[in-house]
């Protein structure tokens, strides 16, 4: 999720839910060998022993087309240490996919395995794990069977499937029975994704696919709890004014927000608030409301009143 999902915001949400795993954004492997820096910009993790403050593991993914290229940067990631490495073949942005990255090259299985056997051959024994990510396909799923055939021959030890094609991008729905099948079709772990924003969504997603594991991603981000949830069983009533959660997240908002303020400049960080709280408005109307109180504003002294504000009020309303 490039521009998104973010080192900080894989701080604040791994703090306020337990996970097993996170993966960075996307290092993009074009031309050359990357120096050490371009790494640590993506996943700072990559400095902590490849974890969060919290101590989730962070798998550092790249993307890219080249297989000699993707090896030599591969090798050079491995020696920090992250969590594993993953491959990015599910990406469907068209910026991406013009540069032959992301989910386009699941027309061409036989890349897909050229550049994750070219991975697999520098990967250190013992060290971190190869895993890719993948759609169902460009515009259809005539060749999906294909393609995670090709990446498990070629080594990849897990998959996660988005279940949709590049084509259909984020509109519902997600076709999670195919996971099931591309899970019976290989001998590795096949981990489920997409269109996953609920309890209720996670249980579908499991009894639909059949397999055991489920990767969330913008649900996560409109819901920090949601893993927390998952865990517990708890199926949340959608008349819940969940004004407890409410009143946890908001010193996380502020926590988020002086982060922001120290990795942007102070024209682009109030963009990357107002981003989040849009997506918290999907499942929280206090969001809603402090998200449209903000949405004016971009003056970061402004919003730091307009936060300070909205703290106090959820204290007097627990008072």
């Amino acid at each position: 999720m490039e521009g998104l999902a973010d080192e900080v915001l894989r701080d604040v949400l791994t703090r306020l839910s337990p996970y097993d795993q996170a993966v960075s954004e996307f290092v993009r492997i074009s031309a050359t060998v990357l120096p050490q820096r371009s790494f640590y910009r993506i996943s700072p993790e990559l400095a902590q022993g490849g974890r969060t403050a919290a101590g989730t593991p962070v798998q550092l993914q790249l993307m890219g087309s080249d297989p000699d290229l993707m090896a030599q940067n591969a090798a050079r990631a491995a020696q920090w240490s992250p969590a594993g490495i993953d491959l990015n073949f599910g990406c469907p942005a068209q910026q991406v996919n013009r540069h032959r990255g992301g989910a386009v090259l699941l027309d061409e299985p036989e890349t897909l395995h050229a550049v994750a056997a070219a991975v697999r051959a520098v990967m250190p024994r013992g060290g971190p794990k190869l895993t890719a990510k993948m759609r169902l396909g460009v515009r259809d799923t005539g060749l999906t069977l294909a393609c995670a055939e090709a990446l498990t021959e070629a080594g990849v030890e897990r998959i996660v499937v988005h279940a949709r094609t590049k084509l259909e991008g984020y509109r519902p729905p997600a076709h999670w029975v195919w996971v099931g099948r591309i899970a019976d079709h290989v001998k590795v772990p096949v981990v489920a994704n997409g269109e996953v924003w609920s309890v209720a969504d996670w249980q579908r997603c499991r009894q639909e696919s059949g397999v055991a594991d489920v990767m969330l991603g913008r649900g996560a981000v409109a819901d920090p709890f949601l893993a927390r949830d998952i865990r517990a069983g708890r199926v949340r009533d959608a008349a819940d004014p969940r004004e407890a959660d409410w009143a946890e997240l908001l010193p996380a908002i502020a926590f988020f927000w002086a982060r922001v303020r120290g990795k942007l400049a102070a024209r682009h960080a109030p963009g990357r608030l107002k981003q989040w709280l849009a997506f918290l408005s999907r499942r929280f109307v206090q969001a809603e409301a402090l998200y449209q109180a903000l949405r004016p504003l971009n003056d970061i002294h402004a919003i730091d009143a307009a936060l300070a504000a909205a703290g106090a009020d959820c204290l007097a309303r627990a008072a």
